[in-house]
């Protein structure tokens, strides 16, 4: 008896409570009318005024900030991703000079991987090749000479060798650009890196204490990548008359061969 008195009592009243069917006209009354956007003034090409399209128009026309990307790493990021058989096939044609054109080869996916990794095993190889090779020519004189490891040779193999591949391509890709051509300088950074891989395993049979076997030896291979670097940068360029800049590029490269017998093998 008292739960069907107490279902009985009205509830509308009470503050909360809903009703379970609106009538139509409350419904109606409680609908928001559709709001139209209009440009007001209209655009006649005169009246100070921009349409809404405007704005977009005018970030389009600012030319973008390149500066930006040359400190962001992640612009960089596409210069590293090359897989292992792209590496090998790379450095078996800088060991083979007149194999192909090498810019053919990496101009759809130029990299900086084997800059930076053939240049630093150089550095170390011929840091401690050449703390072998001093250790071994000194001791074919004098039994008694004791091993010493000369730091200086790391300072020596890093400036040389950083500098050389960093500088010289750059230097190429300047005066190239101001001579009028098309010069690309990662380009130019990816084949100067890989010429520079015929070095790694020159300094290890530099290690026979032998003089003139050790001359022959890096002139060869010295030969080998001048080759390479000329006749590639021959190819890059052809069409300009700028024989020079072969003739320079083969010379410089001779100069760094040379400059690694007299001063980490003598």
């Amino acid at each position: 008896m008292e739960q069907s008195s107490y279902s009985n009592l009205a509830t509308t009243h009470l503050l909360g409570s809903v009703p379970a069917v609106l009538n139509e006209e409350k419904k109606a009354s409680y609908e928001v009318p559709g709001a139209n956007m209009q440009i007001f003034p209209p655009s006649n090409g005169g009246g100070g005024y921009q349409t809404l399209g405007a704005p977009t128009e005018v970030f389009e026309q600012q030319p973008p900030n390149n500066w930006k990307g040359v400190f962001s790493i992640s612009s960089y990021t596409q210069y590293f991703n090359v897989d292992t058989d792209v590496v090998i096939n790379r450095l078996i044609s800088s060991f083979y000079p007149i194999g192909g054109d090498f810019f053919s080869k990496i101009d759809a996916n130029p990299d900086l991987y084997g800059l930076i990794w053939i240049t630093t095993t150089l550095v170390f190889v011929l840091a401690s090749f050449g703390n072998c090779a001093t250790y071994l020519t000194q001791k074919h004189s004098d039994s008694s000479t004791s091993w010493s490891f000369d730091v200086s040779y790391v300072n020596v193999a890093a400036c040389g060798v950083y500098g050389y591949a960093v500088v010289v391509p750059m230097a190429f890709y300047f005066l190239l650009r101001y001579l009028g051509s098309n010069a690309s300088l990662i380009r130019f950074w990816c084949m100067w890196g890989y010429s520079l891989s015929i070095f790694i395993p020159t300094a290890l049979i530099l290690l026979i204490p032998v003089e003139i076997l050790r001359w022959i030896i890096i002139l060869i291979a010295g030969t080998a990548s001048a080759c390479f670097v000329a006749l590639n940068l021959r190819s890059y360029i052809e069409g300009n008359d700028l024989p020079m800049m072969v003739v320079a590029s083969f010379l410089l490269q001779m100069a760094l061969a040379i400059f690694i017998k007299v001063w980490f093998f003598p």
